[in-house]
């Protein structure tokens, strides 16, 4: 999750919301990682997960055996983007009480409806990550 912060924190130089996302293979190695692009890209689909399932994919599409790990509870697109690219596992920090998919609002990576169903592992780091994203908005 460190790492994931820390490639959030690239978002701030075009004035992106400060969420980032990383995605480990099954050996432990980084093989993507992605940051809000919605600013400085113009997209609105620009999202970090989204973002990082793109790189990821380049060799690709199916990332079984893959964890996403992102700064901030994935929204609706991201979750099914994460369905999707079929990524066993995403870890996230902050819980987004407005438009997480994961486990708050909704839970569309472990619905029992879904084809493909993700383990999701929630709030580690929480408080650091939600602090990094109160200050983006506090300070803009």
């Amino acid at each position: 999750m460190r790492e994931a912060m820390a490639v959030a924190q690239q978002s701030l130089v075009s004035n992106d919301v400060p969420v980032g996302a990383i995605i480990i293979d099954s050996s432990g190695k980084i093989i993507a990682t992605g940051t809000n692009e919605r600013e400085s890209k113009s997209d609105p689909t620009a999202h970090a997960e989204i973002v990082a399932i793109r790189k990821a994919a380049k060799n690709g599409w199916r990332l079984d055996n893959h964890t996403l790990v992102v700064t901030l509870e994935p929204c609706a697109m991201c979750a099914g983007a994460i369905a999707q690219a079929r990524i066993a596992k995403v870890i996230f920090g902050a819980w987004d009480e407005k438009a997480g998919a994961a486990g708050s609002v909704w839970d569309v990576l472990r619905d029992p409806r879904s084809i493909h169903r993700v383990e999701v592992e929630a709030g580690v780091l929480e408080k650091e990550c939600a602090a990094m994203l109160s200050e983006f908005f506090r300070s803009g």
